[in-house]
């Protein structure tokens, strides 16, 4: 269970009434949907592992277009649904609004803060888990050159690409090809634009290729395994989508954070304010399982450990690209 660091404690702020409330949790996805094998998907699998240890069922919505955030989340409070989660950076001018006409339900965001009384902000520090897989793709890569492919164009998926260049570039990567999918929320959705993107890379050398791109990493992957290449999945555990062609997977653990939520509101432990998970909370971390195990040598992950603890122990510092919008590496 994460460790959380709660910056901007308010939990006194929710009433009473809420606080002795039902128990009915709803998520509501981004662009995307719930089942996206990424990011969504690891929310959803946090749901249902609330679902499985409680037998408390959850709603959940899956939208289409912008318009549907605001729409999703007044419908969900309306019918009394409490917490309310919702995922993704794009649903923040939505919750603002839907949250203060409902002060007595409470709401989650992950990936983005919204300063209110009865709100819980969750953040990752995604750039110190894509800083570990930059390692292990240096590592990995037989040309010292890897690539990266984003989803939308936006700082938070500039934070993974920086983080990860910090990590190729600290075990020896000498080149580090990056592209973004696009500048829409369609970017998150877009299987062949993240083939072609990829074999571009792998055309200009690139061995090892991770993505932070949603829907769109399914063609990352796919296209790893027709060029006999490596990728690297991201948010949830993707080493087995193309086992042998998928080196790790940067774990962003959006599952434990729904989950963490869910279960504080049924103990009546919720606080709001917001939350910073990094490695040393366990909001990120690197997979290994039987998929990847004979991908990754004993000196890689004797690397890639001790570049951890240095990170949790502070005698590396990850750059944030969402604090400072350069990427020194």
């Amino acid at each position: 269970m994460i460790r959380r660091l709660m910056l901007a404690a308010s939990a006194v702020a929710v009433s009473a009434v809420a606080a002795a409330a039902e128990v009915k949790p709803a998520v509501v996805y981004d662009l995307g949907g719930k089942f996206d094998k990424s990011f969504n998907e690891a929310a959803y699998t946090g749901a249902e592992a609330f679902k499985t240890e409680t037998g408390i069922d959850y709603a959940d919505f899956e939208i289409q277009n912008d318009a549907q955030r605001e729409q999703a989340l007044r419908r969900f409070a309306q019918r009394g649904h409490d917490p309310i989660i919702a995922i993704g950076f794009s649903q923040a001018a939505a919750v603002e609004k839907v949250a203060k006409e409902f002060p007595e339900s409470r709401f989650g965001i992950v990936d983005m803060v919204v300063d209110l009384p009865n709100v819980r902000s969750i953040l990752f520090k995604e750039h110190e888990g894509s800083y570990l897989v930059g390692i292990m793709a240096a590592m990995a890569s037989e040309s010292d050159k890897v690539g990266f492919v984003g989803g939308m164009d936006i700082p938070l998926i500039r934070k993974f690409a920086c983080g990860y260049v910090g990590g190729a570039k600290a075990a020896g990567a000498t080149d580090v090809y990056q592209n973004m999918t696009g500048t829409t929320g369609a970017a998150w959705n877009d299987p062949a634009k993240g083939s072609e993107l990829t074999k571009n890379q792998f055309a200009q050398g690139a061995d090892v290729v991770y993505h932070a791109a949603g829907g769109t990493g399914i063609g990352v992957i796919q296209a790893a395994a027709d060029e006999g290449k490596l990728a690297i999945g991201v948010d949830s555990n993707q080493n087995g989508m193309a086992p042998g062609s998928v080196l790790t997977s940067m774990l962003k653990r959006v599952d434990i954070a729904v989950m963490d939520a869910f279960m504080d509101v049924k103990n009546d432990e919720w606080s709001t304010g917001f939350e910073v998970l990094g490695l040393a909370e366990g909001g990120v971390d690197y997979a290994m399982d039987d998929n990847n195990k004979s991908l990754v040598s004993a000196d890689m992950l004797t690397a890639v450990e001790a570049a951890k603890a240095k990170i949790i122990s502070g005698e590396i510092v990850v750059h944030d690209y969402m604090a400072d919008s350069t990427c020194p590496y």
